[in-house]
């Protein structure tokens, strides 16, 4: 059986956070942390250690690249899957650069952010 990893949401969206929660209550992912903008991201990163990150990428206060930077610097080990509306690749493309893991595209399903998540968190072993 696979470990239950520890993770954070980090998204402005109440509505995206809780549908991001909801989709994971049922599998190995606990819910430790959950953030408005980057910048509380960091302090409860520092906090929660979480193993796997989702991201918004535009955000108030520090955006989702800033932020990913910072975790990365923090723990260089920690997956981040970026989950953002933006359609601009370039965008995508600099926060894989800065330490992502991977992208999923908004609107999601609760079907697409599992795959993607399974996908990213197959070669942990926490």
């Amino acid at each position: 059986m696979k470990p239950i990893l520890k993770m954070m949401i980090v998204d402005d969206s109440n509505i995206i956070r809780s549908k991001i929660k909801r989709a994971q209550a049922s599998t190995r992912f606990d819910v430790v942390a959950v953030a408005a903008n980057g910048a509380e991201a960091v302090n409860l990163f520092t906090q929660y250690q979480p193993d796997v990150v989702t991201m918004d990428l535009t955000m108030p206060q520090m955006d989702g690249i800033n932020c990913i930077e910072k975790l990365v610097e923090i723990n260089p080990e920690v997956s981040i899957l970026v989950v953002s509306a933006l359609s601009d690749e370039a965008t995508g493309i600099e926060a894989l650069e800065k330490g992502a893991s991977g992208f999923l595209l908004k609107p999601f399903g609760e079907e697409n952010l599992r795959e993607a998540l399974e996908e990213l968190t197959d070669h942990l072993h926490v």
